[in-house]
C-alpha cells in the first residue's frame, strides 16, 4: 500500500491553505539526474574513480599480465559504482521530497529529506533573479534577495546557487523547461510588483474644534 509522507500537507508542497486572492501558476520539483549532475558532481565522481582505475591498470601492466592488471583495477570500479550509486539515491530522495511553488504573490520552496522545511520568499524581498540554462532544458533559477533577508546556505543545500556562501541565493534547483518557468515568474514578480500595496488603517476621528 503506498503511503504519501506529506499527505498532511493542505496543498501539495504548501504548509497551509492559500489566501483567497493567492493562486498557484506553477509547481514542480528538480530532475534527479540534473541534480546529480549538477549539484552533487556526478560525472566527476566517476571520472575520478576511472582515472584511479586507468592508473592502477596501466602501473601493474607493466609488471603483470593483462588479466592480472585488470584484477587489480577492479576494485577501484567498483568502489566508484558503489559511489555513485549512493549520490543518485541522494539525488533521488532530495528530488521526491522537494516541492518549489511560484504563485502570483511569492515563491515557496519546500525542501529536505530528513529535515523538511518550507521557505516562503515574497515577490518583494527578491531583488533579483537569475537563470543558469543547460542544452537539456534543465535549469538553475537562482534568487537574489534583499539586504536584510538571510538564509543559511547548508540548511537550504542543494537548493541554493553554487559556492555563493556569504550570501546565499536560495534556486530552484534542476528543474525541467527552466526557460518557461523563468517566464512565468518574472510574469508573475512584475504584476505583483507594479501593484500598489493599500495600508488598511481605521480612520481618523475626526478633528472637533474647541
Amino acid at each position: 500500500m503506498s503511503h504519501d509522507d506529506f499527505a498532511f500537507e493542505p496543498v501539495p508542497g504548501l504548509p497551509e491553505r492559500l489566501p483567497e486572492e493567492e493562486v498557484i501558476l506553477w509547481q514542480g520539483r528538480p530532475d534527479a539526474f540534473a541534480l546529480a549532475r549538477d549539484a552533487l558532481n556526478l560525472p566527476w565522481v566517476a571520472g575520478y574513480f576511472g582515472l584511479l582505475a586507468a592508473w592502477r591498470f596501466g602501473a601493474m601492466l607493466s609488471e603483470a599480465p593483462a588479466g592480472t592488471a585488470l584484477a587489480g583495477a577492479t576494485p577501484f570500479v567498483l568502489m566508484g559504482a558503489v559511489v555513485c550509486a549512493l549520490l543518485w539515491l541522494v539525488a533521488f530522495v532530495q528530488a521526491r521530497a522537494t516541492v518549489y511553488t511560484i504563485t502570483n504573490r511569492r515563491v515557496a520552496m519546500r525542501i529536505g529529506a530528513a529535515l523538511t522545511l518550507t521557505l516562503n520568499l515574497p515577490f518583494r524581498q527578491v531583488a533579483g533573479a537569475g537563470l543558469a540554462l543547460r542544452r537539456d532544458g534543465t535549469g538553475t533559477i537562482a534568487l537574489e534577495l534583499m539586504g536584510d533577508t538571510r538564509l543559511s546556505f547548508l540548511v537550504c543545500w542543494p537548493h541554493v546557487r553554487p559556492w555563493r556562501l556569504r550570501e546565499p541565493q536560495p534556486a530552484l534547483r534542476c528543474i525541467p523547461d527552466a526557460a518557461n518557468v523563468a517566464r512565468v515568474l518574472s510574469e508573475a514578480a512584475e504584476a505583483r510588483i507594479s501593484t500598489p500595496q493599500i495600508d488598511r488603517r481605521p480612520e481618523p476621528a475626526p478633528f472637533a474644534a474647541e
